[in-house]
């Protein structure tokens, strides 16, 4: 091929991933295939430097400045990125290069977090902002609002300086990154790939309660300016950080000799899999601020830092079994056991082979040999079947047809891979069911957690949903078990639960999980026909009239209540006192029927959560982003892309005065 051509092709795939990383937050590749590209374009434009331009990836920093999350703010200091090597060669040449620049210099190596850049900017010791890395040269995004919802970061110093600016990563522990997963599955939603994408999504979320429930953390690693401290070293800044109770980077090292840095790069990366949050590296800095200073930073990275990148740990394993469990949404998924190995310094027997296609794919069966390695150094994945290792009659594994949990046949999801317990009853699901039930979009009952769930469960008071109503019954023996905790809490529940049954019926309906029926689409459905009965013998032509009610969603509707066990359901929830009808809100109207309303920017009064809900109560409905179908654009202050874009389509712009007055007419 044409070098130029092939140039061409190359940039195209790098700057192709780099979207996807920086801007969408969702990479297709490993951060080591990235790397290998990346190097690979660098060796091609000192081959051919005539072939490099400004757009080239080589060039950038990250990504670009968005205003989705809130309005564009100008860098007092450029976010770089740090020059990556992958070699020991590498490192002992970057070291040798600082002792020759400098005398008896001292190096500080440190865990390179998987995570997003943030900026914090205090005037007095005050927090003023925070802002993301955006372009990394001239704009980030202002998400402040945000930031001071992150448990990590201090709103207000001790020892407050004139101005004080620091640079750290926001990340999110295996931990956290597990229970935000478990939630967006049991509400139907996208999971997320990995704890760094999870985290960039939610530092850009508009609503700071989500940002806060999903449980951010925040290291900082530099500080990036600052007046009136007098720091002469960057672990001097370290120790004026930790007094006022901000997080710095944990177990960092401080090393005089090219063999003392790369045994502390080492033992970082033994002791990688062993940390409850993912690293992608290790970081060999100056120590001292004015020898910083005096090299200063390329267009793209600092001279007296590089980030060394570890090989991806990759070993062989036998297949023992392949187990298969019934998650709580009814999705089945086999699981591999193997022979244990260590990975990242911890040992591994188990990984996902997520569903029947990706078995097809890699042709895996019992008593296989596999590749096994550790995605993002934390979760262990299979790579690929060693054929050449494979014994006669092994052949490859398929999944059961019937649930291995209740034998109900298992059904395929339309347009995924997955494969599906259906049986809305089946044992594996009941947790899933309640937790769903009790949630805040549904039946809202305060104060009833998923342990106590869990328990419940295990103990057998709960088999359905009409069982919670019937808890009251089982008082004294909850109290004397301690399932709930002493008779205070117990009672504070049951009282929980006593208020729900006055919820509005379409908080009954959401409450049912209903594939396909979600909040907007229970209020539109018990808007029609009144009562949760009515719903029951709907015919299907009755229900596609509802608006967001589809074929689709009219079939699983008529599914759920045709089902027999859910008939009784709804009778012993009729029999418990529950409310089944929908309940008229006052001031309700059909004044906004047929029209989409997008809301943006921060209002002068109301909230965006009560502009929705008065929309909602005059037939409106609220979308997330501006279209042709947009009826009004309600903007607030800092409205960003989102008005730009409603008046390049001619849609029209109200603020909330003209609203209310709408809503008041």
């Amino acid at each position: 091929m044409d070098p130029l051509k092939a140039y061409e092709e190359l940039k195209k795939t790098v700057n192709y991933h780099m979207e996807r990383y920086y801007n969408e937050d969702n990479p297709e590749i490993t951060d080591h295939e990235y790397d290998k590209l990346m190097q690979e374009l660098k060796v091609m434009e000192e081959a051919h430097p005539e072939f490099v331009t400004p757009d080239s990836p080589t060039q950038r920093v990250g990504g670009s400045a968005k205003r989705e999350a809130g309005v564009l703010v100008r860098h007092n200091v450029p976010m770089l990125s740090l020059q990556d090597v992958f070699s020991k060669d590498e490192v002992t040449s970057f070291v040798e290069d600082m002792q020759g620049q400098f005398e008896n210099p001292e190096f500080v190596v440190e865990y390179k977090i998987d995570g997003l850049s943030l900026v914090l900017r205090y005037e007095d010791g005050i927090l003023k902002l925070a802002e993301t890395r955006g372009d990394g040269i001239n704009f980030g995004e202002d998400v402040t609002a945000n930031a001071k919802v992150i448990k990590d970061v201090k709103r207000k110093l001790k020892q407050p300086l004139p101005y004080l600016e620091i640079r750290g990563e926001v990340y999110m522990t295996n931990e956290d990154f597990e229970k935000v997963n478990e939630r967006q599955e049991l509400a139907g939603k996208r999971v997320f790939a990995n704890p760094r994408n999870c985290a960039a999504g939610t530092l850009r979320q508009l609503d700071t309660a989500v940002t806060k429930e999903r449980g951010l953390s925040m290291f900082v690693f530099n500080i990036q300016q600052e007046r009136g401290g007098g720091f002469q070293t960057h672990t001097q800044g370290y120790e004026y950080l930790k007094k006022q109770g901000i997080r710095v980077i944990e177990d960092y090292r401080v090393c005089h000799t090219a063999e003392e840095v790369w045994e502390a790069v080492c033992a970082i990366g033994e002791n990688r899999g062993n940390l409850p949050y993912d690293i992608d590296g290790a970081v060999v800095k100056l120590n001292s601020l004015s020898d910083r200073e005096l090299l200063g930073a390329t267009s793209k990275v600092p001279r007296w830092a590089v980030a060394y990148k570890y090989p991806p740990e990759e070993k062989e394993a036998r297949i023992l079994d392949i187990e298969v469990s019934v998650g709580r949404t009814g999705r089945i998924t086999p699981t591999a056991v193997f022979e244990p190995v260590r990975l990242c310094g911890t040992s591994v027997s188990r990984a996902t082979l997520h569903n029947q296609d990706f078995i097809d794919q890699l042709d895996v069966g019992i008593g296989d040999y596999v590749k096994v390695y550790k995605s993002g150094e934390i979760i262990p994945k299979i790579r690929e079947v060693v054929k050449e290792k494979r014994e006669a009659g092994i052949v490859r594994y398929h999944l059961p047809e019937v649930c291995p949990v209740c034998g109900t046949k298992t059904v395929r999801e339309k347009d995924t891979a997955d494969l599906k317990c259906p049986s809305p009853n089946c044992p594996a699901q009941i947790e899933r069911r309640i937790i769903n039930f009790v949630s805040r979009d549904a039946m809202d009952i305060k104060g009833f957690g998923t342990v106590y769930i869990e328990e419940l469960v295990r103990r057998g008071f709960i088999k359905d949903i009409a069982d919670i109503f019937t808890l009251k019954d089982y008082r004294e023996q909850m109290i004397a078990e301690g399932i709930i905790g002493k008779e205070k809490n117990t009672d504070k529940l049951l009282d929980a639960i006593e208020g729900a049954k006055q919820r509005d019926a379409y908080q009954l309906l959401t409450g049912f999980g209903i594939p396909n029926v979600g909040k907007a689409a229970a209020k539109a459905v018990m808007k029609q026909f009144g009562t949760i009965q009515n719903v029951a013998h709907a015919q299907a032509e009755q229900l596609v009239e509802v608006p967001d009610i589809g074929e689709v969603s009219a079939g699983c509707i008529q599914s759920f209540f045709a089902d027999e066990a859910n008939q009784k359901m709804l009778a012993r929830l009729q029999e418990a006192g529950v409310n089944l009808e929908r309940i008229v809100q006052d001031g309700e109207s059909d004044r906004f029927s047929g029209k989409t309303f997008v809301i943006t920017g921060t209002l002068p009064n109301l909230e965006r959560k009560q502009a929705a809900e008065l929309i909602e109560r005059n037939g409106g409905k609220v979308s997330g982003s501006v279209s042709k179908k947009t009826a009004y654009l309600l903007a607030g202050e800092n409205a960003g892309s989102k008005l730009a874009k409603a008046q390049g389509l001619g849609i029209p712009v109200i603020d909330e005065g003209q609203f209310l007055a709408m809503v008041n007419e």
